[in-house]
């Protein structure tokens, strides 16, 4: 089955009630039995709901895996992962990371004897040269947030595989749309589903991914012990936004590209994050595994105090200045005191994320509107 086809049938089955054609949200928070233990395949709303169940068969089906789990949000899903660890166990993750994920990372499970190790993953001989006895996961993005570096899963995998540990991959950036990390070799594949499966900026969920059984048991039991479970509205959303995400994914890289090359060529831009330029040195990487290159992106301007960058952000009328982003609307973001902000100054900066450091999520809007936008506000 085609992609585009896919995307649209995957989960959906008539309501065998109603011949619903989209799954009924399922507002309920218990469901009757007919006698102690006998039941129709659920039991309380925390464990299941047939409106998540839909949409985790969805978010399987388009990631090309066996198991999908639904969560809150992108960081419980994250938290669920990390709740796999023990007090002493090693984690291995790329340094330049959505700040959410730094955050969970240093002020919630260091402090409970998680030790984390940051890397350039783009070189994948970083990671191997820091797997010791207690790694248990390594974590990566790709492309990152928000330097858009491109790590190349297949040849962290095969490490990860050869070491007998887990690897995760978060794909927010890339969606299935783009890039499928389980085909690649990970074990985990990550989604803040907020972003491009959403696609609309009006839920907040997270989902994890894998073929593993025993991996999934152990996630399910994670999840249905702690908590972090969507509700059926919003699992009814991201359903909805799945139906169309290849239509918009298309558009948001074939603006992005454009969006990429304007900017590459402005007389007060100095440098353009994207991974779709052929000097990019992560493109042949991301040629492989990817099947685009999408609409995020960052740039500096050659004056690069924050002073003009925030006039920038507070300029634009198109772009919306908003955390967030894979909404059909563009946003601009300024990851040093928003996305990011959570990551120490020092840090930021000794990878490379400076404090004038603007960055995009480019939307399905026309593209020459979105062009002429940055233009009045770039000046």
């Amino acid at each position: 089955m085609k992609i585009a086809t896919k995307f649209i049938h995957a989960g959906a089955e008539p309501d065998p009630s109603t011949g619903a054609i989209m799954t009924p949200i399922y507002q309920t928070s218990t469901y009757v039995q007919e006698a102690p233990g006998v039941n129709k395949g659920y039991e309380y709303a925390r464990s299941q709901n047939p409106t998540r169940k839909a949409l985790e068969d969805a978010y399987a089906t388009i990631e090309n895996a066996k198991y999908a789990l639904a969560f809150s949000s992108g960081v419980a899903a994250t938290d669920s992962v990390m709740k796999l660890l023990q007090p002493g166990d090693e984690v291995i993750a790329a340094n330049d990371m959505y700040g959410g994920t730094y955050r969970l990372f240093t002020k919630v499970y260091e402090r409970f004897g998680i030790v984390f190790k940051y890397t350039d993953t783009t070189n994948v001989s970083n990671v191997k040269q820091l797997i010791t006895a207690k790694t248990k996961l390594v974590w990566i993005e790709t492309p990152t947030n928000p330097l858009m570096n491109i790590t190349d899963i297949a040849a962290v995998a095969a490490i990860t595989k050869a070491a007998g540990i887990l690897l995760c991959v978060d794909n927010t950036f890339a969606s299935p749309y783009l890039q499928n990390p389980l085909d690649l070799g990970a074990d985990i594949v990550m989604h803040s589903a907020t972003k491009y499966l959403g696609g609309h900026s009006d839920v907040i969920q997270g989902c994890l991914m894998m073929n593993d059984s025993a991996l999934k048991d152990q996630l399910y039991f994670i999840q249905k012990s702690c908590g972090a479970v969507p509700g059926p509205m919003d699992c009814f959303l991201v359903l909805r936004g799945i139906k169309t995400l290849h239509v918009r994914m298309q558009r948001h890289c074939e603006n992005g590209e454009k969006i990429a090359h304007y900017l590459r060529n402005h007389p007060k831009v100095k440098k353009v994050y994207w991974c779709g330029f052929e000097d990019h040195p992560g493109y042949t990487v991301a040629r492989q595994q990817m099947r685009g290159f999408g609409g995020m992106m960052s740039f500096e301007l050659k004056d690069d105090s924050v002073a003009t960058a925030t006039k920038v952000l507070s300029s634009t009328k198109l772009f919306s200045l908003a955390e967030s982003l894979g909404g059909v609307e563009s946003l601009i973001n300024h990851p040093a005191s928003m996305t990011h902000a959570s990551i120490p100054r020092e840090e930021r900066i000794k990878h490379g994320l400076s404090d004038a450091l603007i960055r995009l999520s480019v939307g399905i809007e026309d593209a020459d509107d979105l062009m002429a936008d940055l233009e009045q506000a770039i000046g």
